[in-house]
């Protein structure tokens, strides 16, 4: 028999673990942030039903901006219980809807290389600055445009644990050096990219193997470019552009990717 005082105090217990499973929920936030004279804006994503610190990741857009796209993987990474800072390398608004302007974009933000390498610190700087992440443990993981960026991040040194290129270019002016490289490096590539072609491929498979850098590379036979991103059939028709969503591709980099970073922060 339950009396009215243990169902009071049931009814009590109920209630604080129904308030603490509401605050513990996805927290989002955009951050406006200046680099020299220049307005970026950025969205960090993470869950505080973690309540310890944990590994911080950079996402790096595809060359047609900082979009939902972009948004979308910090709030799956946060959901896999990292913080995540989708950051911005063109500059607050820029966001592209044709390829002649994202071509523009994508241009003006790496025309300089020493520019690149100043807009992703200041973003790593305030992806570590967050209450919620561990600043010993941060990769970056990049789409198309940003794939090139994480790559050349690695390339320049930079103190990150990992690099993940998910359909990003491959070739550089800069080529990675004996000792200069901190991360580990995973690339996923369709075998069917026109704008990745196999000689980019073999190019940095050879240029990570002669730097001594731990890389893992997996290419996905008769998939296109953009492959994890579901708005890229659209895309395609829209513009005649050879980039195609492939569900299999995507899924497959994506458990790699969650795998990746298991090992290297060791969770």
């Amino acid at each position: 028999m339950i009396t009215l005082k243990k169902a009071a105090t049931a009814a009590t217990l109920s209630l604080t673990l129904a308030s603490t499973q509401a605050l513990a929920e996805m927290q989002t936030k955009t951050v406006e942030y200046k680099v020299g004279d220049t307005t970026f804006t950025g969205y960090m994503a993470w869950d505080d039903e973690f309540e310890q610190k944990r590994p911080g990741v950079l996402v790096v857009h595809e060359w047609w901006g900082h979009n939902e796209f972009a948004r979308d993987q910090a709030e799956k990474l946060a959901a896999a219980g990292y913080t995540a800072f989708a950051l911005d390398m063109y500059g607050s608004g820029k966001q592209a809807d044709h390829p002649d302007t994202a071509q523009k974009f994508m241009q003006e933000a790496t025309k300089d290389m020493d520019q690149v390498k100043a807009r992703f610190m200041k973003a790593m700087e305030i992806l570590q600055n967050h209450e919620s992440v561990d600043a010993s443990r941060i990769a970056a993981q990049g789409y198309c445009f940003g794939g090139a960026v994480v790559l050349n991040m690695a390339r320049m040194g930079v103190d990150l644990d990992g690099v993940v290129s998910l359909h990003g270019a491959l070739g550089s002016p800069i080529s990675a050096e004996p000792g200069v490289v901190k991360a580990r490096v995973q690339v996923y590539t369709g075998g069917a990219d026109r704008m990745v072609p196999s000689e980019q491929v073999a190019g940095l498979v050879k240029e990570m193997q002669d730097a001594q850098v731990d890389l893992t590379l997996v290419t996905f036979p008769g998939v296109l470019h953009s492959f994890t991103n579901p708005g890229a059939d659209k895309l395609a028709k829209e513009f005649g552009m050879p980039i195609g969503y492939d569900e299999e591709a995507a899924t497959r980099s994506w458990k790699g990717t969650m795998a990746f970073y298991e090992e290297i922060f060791a969770l």
